[in-house]
């Protein structure tokens, strides 16, 4: 394993230009209306766990065409008053796994809400639950290419709005601070993270880990492994369409999210990551409109990035930004 992308130098001050279409924030805006017309539809059970500090409820929304999503809800047992919510997005082809499993944010004060990815959950981790219905054109194996040659069919416009209402969700949920939201995501789900911080202006926090979907340019010009790669054997067999593919990877580039997003922002990316190469991220991090945002750099790893260091280093910057102390 070795640096195979630009040195740190160049990427501190990289700050590419990023195809983006004039139409973006309306096509956006139109998405959101759609999905907010259709109703939340919110619905929270409790689940028995084996856990003694925490209570976790099986939550369920409406996302994308009324589309019922599914979440693990998870809080610290028997705290008064209302909880600053993280609601967390997950990696490529993970699900949400058993109820309990991850249990870091809950255990740190705050209310945890960690969505499934539609029609994801079968790569790694103990699996998701949540289908995706709607179909799409000839693809690569995977979900990059699902629906790529319009941007209305594309596969990450229903995921994007199923994340833009899980936030909604949570903020709606008992116990919850609605004033204090923050969202989280490793490698797709710090992409995923990234989308909500552009098309939800109050959060409180924007915590991205190594992100996916960032730069698609970029990654697909000199990326070789999945999932970018995806990508270009889509190209491979369906020669002269890099026109419409880009076109449509335009409207779910995280960098354009990224230009949107206000929020106080922690980025952290490998510098030796072959999935998600630095320059893409760092094309995501220079291109960010937060005021307040910081980038960990792990000089020596791959996409594994910071893992539980970074989690410590979340901690403690979430902790300044969004007290996890129960409001009265």
């Amino acid at each position: 394993m070795a640096h195979t992308d630009k040195p740190l130098a160049e990427l501190l001050d990289y700050l590419p230009p990023v195809r983006e279409p004039e139409d973006f924030e309306a096509f956006w805006e139109a998405t959101l209306q759609e999905a907010r017309a259709a109703g939340i539809e919110l619905r929270c059970t409790p689940v028995e766990t084996p856990y003694r500090t925490v209570d976790v409820h099986d939550v369920s929304f409406r996302g994308f065409g009324g589309d019922r999503i599914n979440a693990w809800f998870t809080v610290p047992r028997d705290v008064p008053g209302l909880l600053p919510a993280v609601v967390e997005f997950i990696g490529y082809n993970g699900g949400r796994d058993l109820p309990g499993e991850s249990l870091h944010w809950a255990s740190a004060g705050y209310a945890h809400l960690q969505m499934d990815t539609r029609g994801q959950g079968s790569g790694w981790g103990g699996g998701g639950s949540t289908p995706d219905p709607h179909g799409s054109g000839p693809s690569v194996a995977g979900f990059m290419t699902r629906g790529i040659e319009d941007p209305q069919h594309y596969y990450y416009r229903r995921v994007f709005t199923d994340a833009v209402r899980a936030v909604q969700a949570a903020r709606a949920l008992p116990g919850v601070d609605p004033e204090r939201t923050a969202v989280h995501g490793v490698s797709q789900g710090g992409g995923i993270a990234l989308a909500v911080g552009g098309l939800v202006p109050d959060l409180s926090a924007v915590m991205t880990d190594v992100p996916f979907l960032c730069h698609f340019e970029r990654g697909v010009e000199i990326c070789t492994t999945d999932p970018f790669a995806e990508i270009t054997r889509y190209l491979s067999v369906h020669r002269g369409s890099a026109e419409k593919v880009f076109g449509t990877l335009s409207y779910f580039d995280a960098v354009n999210f990224a230009k949107r997003a206000t929020a106080p922002a922690m980025f952290s990316v490998g510098l030796m990551d072959t999935i998600c190469p630095p320059s893409t991220v760092y094309a995501a991090y220079n291109h960010c409109a937060a005021e307040h945002k910081h980038i960990v750099n792990y000089p020596f790893n791959d996409h594994e990035g910071g893992q539980s260091h970074q989690r410590r280093k979340q901690m403690a910057w979430l902790a300044g930004v969004m007290d996890p102390c129960p409001a009265a």
